[in-house]
């Protein structure tokens, strides 16, 4: 498999009517997300263990949000108007998915219990693979990954914007439609013909049949959008939310010591090319992944908001 992932046609591509035209790439197109009695959580959750349920309410204020994940291309732009390098680029690593690298590489040791991802020296945003992977020409449209919590937030800054909480994330991803499991409702995406968003189909972690056209990420763009006009929150890549990661455990551990670890893990949500209902049912939108500040890897990206009054 070539490092890189590869562009296809075979995608359900919509164009929002809803899109505001952005002057420039500090503001990417984004769509409105209205106000109310937001969701999060579920009344049928299935990994309790990670805390998706049950079913809450909140009250969340009118904002915009990027119709995608931010894109090579976005960040590009923010790279070179700030000269920012990321936490990747300064360790020098960063975590890839075996299937993406050269048979020598990937043969190298992984990490415990995950042993498919492999540390890779010099992987970055624009190197997804290492030095012989850039992004820069071929695939501007797709999100740009190898991004940690910390580069997530100093993008928004430079966009004027920040990192979702996760009711505001849960709220958009449901498009109004309420507790349901998926964007555009219940339906269940599978390995052949209900090809909904961009998840792994076959056998994890040896098998990729790619059916849904893509063996890794997809363009930010693809795939329908749900009823407010955002593109793939579920599937493609993980996305950073701005909420400490707790379990039910840790959080009545905290509701009994009134402290909290000073190692803060924070949301993940939407999982990512990587899930399968076999190993991850992750690409719902109660489900949940915590992880570190500092962490960066090819399936793990974000999306930008904006308050209403700006």
């Amino acid at each position: 498999m070539s490092c890189c992932p590869q562009k296809s046609e075979s995608f359900s591509a919509f164009q929002p009517t809803l899109f505001e035209a952005s002057a420039n790439l500090s503001r990417p197109a984004r769509v409105p997300i209205p106000g109310g009695t937001g969701l999060i959580g579920t009344s049928k959750a299935y990994i309790r263990a990670d805390g998706e349920g049950p079913l809450r309410r909140g009250l969340v204020d009118a904002f915009w949000m990027s119709a995608s994940t931010i894109t090579n291309a976005e960040f590009a732009a923010f790279v070179k108007d700030t000269g920012y390098i990321t936490e990747a680029e300064h360790l020098g690593s960063s975590f890839v998915f075996y299937a993406q690298l050269d048979p020598e590489n990937a043969s190298k040791p992984g990490v415990p219990g995950s042993p498919w991802w492999k540390p890779i020296d010099s992987a970055s945003w624009q190197n997804l693979s290492g030095p012989d992977c850039s992004v820069i020409d071929d695939l501007t449209d797709h999100p740009v990954v190898h991004v940690s919590w910390n580069d997530a937030m100093a993008y928004c800054s430079w966009a004027g914007g920040r990192l979702p909480t996760e009711l505001e994330w849960e709220h958009a991803a449901r498009g109004g439609l309420g507790d349901v499991r998926f964007p555009w409702g219940d339906d269940e995406p599978d390995d052949e013909n209900n090809l909904l968003c961009n998840i792994w189909q076959g056998q994890f972690p040896t098998t990729n049949t790619s059916a849904d056209g893509f063996a890794t990420t997809a363009p930010g763009l693809s795939f329908t959008p749900n009823a407010y006009g955002l593109h793939n929150t579920v599937g493609n890549v993980w996305e950073w939310t701005s909420d400490i990661f707790r379990t039910p455990a840790q959080r009545k551990q905290l509701s009994q010591s009134n402290a909290d670890s000073p190692n803060l893990i924070k949301v993940l949500k939407g999982g990512s090319f990587l899930c399968h209902k076999s190993y991850c049912y992750r690409y719902r939108i109660a489900a949940r992944l915590g992880n570190s500040l500092d962490s960066a890897t090819t399936h793990t990206g974000f999306r930008v908001v904006w308050d209403k009054t700006d």
